[in-house]
């Protein structure tokens, strides 16, 4: 990916991965389409379920500290909410910078610099993986899915794999998809976090890092599926084609 035109596009990810619009082009466009529902506008889910995946990730979730680091912040969100808050008042939170001063990853650092390229799916899962191993998380590893079809045995394994992850904070859903699908906006790739699965509506939460345009918001999981599937144009370079779908951190390294 690479910049274009100033406008949101290119200072939300570098023209890049992590999220975008063209919301200053247009004054009238609304902040969110019709497929995506900001979470103060409906909040019944997390006050009558117990949503494990929200409370323990969401108070880790920070904004992306670059406007191409969607998945430094969304990789550090994740493995803060896998070990919870440190025990001794020395120890600091795990922050953007910090992890990657720790993994020492210059492809990583590079692609997520202000007006970096942004990283693929499959480097989304590479990365994650190497940030288990720095972290000494030695009892976690890394699954990927990323859906082909849009049929209904597809939307069936993604509606399993959203249940299932709904059960325990054991567990997170990386999300690389097409922020646009959902937002109504900016079309392009990005990551973020699953936050809750509300079966009964079939509609998942999504943690924004992207929180410069955005908070939390709300879509169907038919409409994620498609944010997963859409390929990544022209325009952002290294990254044309690229498709989506969840990066799994879960027990069992």
């Amino acid at each position: 990916m690479t910049p274009f035109t100033i406008t949101r596009a290119a200072l939300l990810c570098g023209a890049a991965l992590c999220g975008s619009s063209s919301a200053m082009a247009d004054e009238a466009a609304p902040k969110l389409g019709p497929n995506a529902t900001p979470l103060p506008a409906e909040t019944d889910y997390l006050r009558q379920s117990p949503a494990p995946d929200y409370w323990a990730f969401s108070a880790f979730v920070k904004p992306q500290f670059t406007t191409s680091a969607c998945s430094i912040a969304s990789v550090t969100a994740a493995v803060n909410g896998l070990r919870g808050l440190p025990a001794n008042a020395e120890d600091t939170v795990l922050t953007q910078p910090a992890l990657l001063e720790q993994l020492g990853d210059a492809t990583w650092a590079g692609l997520s610099a202000e007006g970096g390229d942004g990283v693929t799916f499959d480097q989304l899962a590479e990365f994650t993986g190497k940030t288990l191993t720095a972290l000494e998380m030695t009892d976690y590893k890394v699954e990927t899915f990323k859906p082909a079809t849009a049929d209904d045995a597809t939307l069936a394994q993604l509606r399993e794999m959203l249940a299932a992850n709904e059960e325990s904070a054991e567990d997170v859903l990386l999300l690389y998809f097409n922020q646009g699908v959902i937002t109504g906006d900016w079309d392009g790739p990005h990551v973020s976090l699953i936050g809750a699965y509300n079966a009964a509506e079939d509609r998942v939460l999504i943690l924004e890092v992207d929180q410069e345009w955005y908070i939390p918001y709300w879509t169907q999981v038919p409409v994620l599926l498609e944010a997963m599937q859409k390929p990544t144009s022209a325009e952002h370079g290294v990254l044309e084609g690229e498709t989506g779908g969840f990066v799994h951190v879960k027990r069992g390294g």
